[in-house]
């Protein structure tokens, strides 16, 4: 059986709403339709200049990425509805974020995090695995991140120039927390946003991120649950 390792899972929102696997040691990645629940068809892919512009000579360091809503938008004709995907990667030992454009499928820019409005992030980042934003009831921008020595951060970007670190438990995941590899975002419906959070031994839990609880899991990682996704990450 194939054994999911080494691979980030990214939401991909402008069109139909995909989840993009990236597998960094074939340096190929693979895009699921999440209403047709598969893998389409040709994929995996390799990563190339073609599919990924200057990004993809990174991609086989990326540690994981998100995609972003209307937040700090790209210069594009009705920017302030862009989706970005945000890819964070190391350059050598130097931590670096892409800004990727998705409504022109393209890279709008690079920089070292430290020079990014993530740069909170930068005492913490080759620890973390995964991260995704959370629309709180008071309408600020929070971002949650998973650690991989079991910690979980919340960086609260609603003040950009002054962001804000705080620690945070996210009821019901400790028992996996070590065996956390990815995790993306998936939003069902305006009031029902879930985290599929991927394992060690080719599982996955489901979060509910509206009310920061788990919903159900481990399960298996299968042709039932996630068609095609074994296949095209061998």
């Amino acid at each position: 059986m194939t054994t999911l390792n080494n691979f980030v899972a990214i939401d991909w929102r402008s069109g139909p709403d995909q989840t993009y696997f990236f597998f960094k040691n074939t340096n190929t990645y693979s895009r699921f339709d999440n209403a047709e629940n598969r893998i389409l068809e040709g994929y995996p892919k390799e990563v190339t200049n073609k599919s990924w512009g200057r990004f993809h000579q990174h991609a086989r360091h990326l540690r994981f990425g998100f995609t972003t809503t209307g937040f700090l938008p790209t210069p594009q004709p009705l920017g302030f509805d862009s989706d970005v995907l945000w890819l964070f990667y190391y350059d050598g030992d130097r931590p670096m974020v892409c800004k990727y454009d998705q409504d022109i499928d393209d890279v709008d820019s690079t920089m070292s995090l430290n020079e990014s409005p993530w740069r909170a992030l930068a005492p913490y980042f080759d620890r973390i695995v995964a991260g995704t934003w959370r629309l709180t009831l008071i309408r600020r921008r929070h971002f949650e991140f998973l650690l991989n020595d079991g910690q979980q951060i919340t960086l609260d970007m609603h003040k950009i120039d002054r962001p804000i670190i705080s620690k945070v438990g996210w009821p019901g995941l400790q028992p996996y927390a070590d065996r956390i590899i990815t995790a993306v975002q998936i939003d069902g419906t305006l009031t029902d946003s879930v985290y599929y959070i991927f394992l060690t031994n080719n599982e996955y839990i489901k979060y509910n991120l509206m009310t920061f609880k788990l919903i159900s899991g481990p399960r298996l990682v299968d042709e039932g649950s996630w068609p095609g996704l074994l296949t095209s990450s061998s």
